[in-house]
């Protein structure tokens, strides 16, 4: 009696021991398929790269029309073709723990590829390198960022570009107040009501904004770049058989050119919902991510 008590409890405790491994080590592709769902993370205003037309749309853009693309090669590898397609809006301060638990498999919008952040989540090859710029009122009478000394200064929350900026007021000793918006809307919306005389971010986003504002030539986007920033779709860490068919499918789309055509259609082509087009030829920086495909961070 006492050999069959000791080894019922032997057998529940093996179970609450390998439970919870089981379940972390289920691969993403395995849970896609047993669910019919994948679940993506995209932005609702990151203009052209991930932003909604409309309160109950899918994210679209640059980075969702890519995507979309390696969904279409999740699928294939699945043989899933009525997969569905769930979005989750991400802001840059809950990205990275939601792609960490599982609520998210794939994260599709403007996250840096950084050193630090590779250390919790997986990335894959670069597809766009911004540089991280400020946007000025043309009133305001800056015109480098020496004269945002004494000012307001406006970021959004979770961004590099915080770090950047901080630097930045250490190598220079210049002093600024620093403000945090919880994404870029809220953070253009502190320029544009002049509690910032700044805002910093990648200048491909900065001229986003700007283009798609009612009063556009009202702003300025300032010559000094601070730090070139390779974007990169993240996943979860240690799982091979997912990255294979993300990196696969991404580095397909820029060997075959593909690409470019993506890169055209939201760059240098009007877009939605205003018909706005950036006139954003591509940058020396993306035709060599493209041309030798990589994901390295900062």
């Amino acid at each position: 009696m006492k050999l069959k008590f000791a080894t019922t409890i032997a057998a529940l405790a093996c179970a609450l021991v390998q439970s919870p491994v089981q379940a972390q080590t289920k691969d993403t592709l395995q849970k896609i398929k047993e669910s019919g769902v994948i679940n993506l993370g995209g932005r609702d205003a990151s203009f052209p790269f991930s932003y909604k037309i409309s309160a109950d749309s899918n994210p679209i853009g640059y980075s969702a029309d890519i995507c979309m693309k390696v969904v279409d090669a999740v699928k294939a590898k699945l043989g899933l073709p009525s997969l569905k397609v769930q979005y989750t809006i991400v802001t840059p301060t809950n990205r990275i723990a939601l792609v960490q638990n599982g609520t998210i498999d794939l994260e599709c919008s403007t996250t840096t590829n950084t050193i630090a952040r590779a250390q919790q989540v997986e990335f894959a090859p670069t597809h766009f390198v911004g540089s991280v710029a400020a946007a000025v009122k043309k009133s305001s009478g800056i015109n480098n960022m020496a004269q945002i000394d004494g000012k307001s200064v406006a970021t959004v929350a979770g961004s590099t570009s915080i770090q950047l900026l901080r630097v930045y007021r250490k190598n220079e000793h210049v002093q600024f107040n620093e403000l945090s918006g919880k994404d870029i809307s809220e953070t253009f919306l502190m320029l544009t009501s002049d509690r910032a005389v700044a805002m910093i971010l990648e200048d491909v986003q900065l001229a986003g904004m700007i283009a798609r504002a009612p009063n556009a030539n009202d702003f300025k986007i300032l010559d000094e770049r601070l730090r070139d920033e390779p974007y990169g779709f993240m996943y979860r860490k240690d799982d091979p058989q997912f990255k294979s068919v993300v990196d696969e499918a991404i580095v397909k789309l820029m060997k075959s050119g593909e690409i470019n055509d993506i890169y055209a259609k939201w760059f240098t082509k009007p877009v939605p919902p205003n018909n706005v087009n950036l006139n954003y030829p591509m940058p020396s920086a993306v035709k060599e991510v493209f041309k030798n495909p990589n994901n390295k961070g900062i």
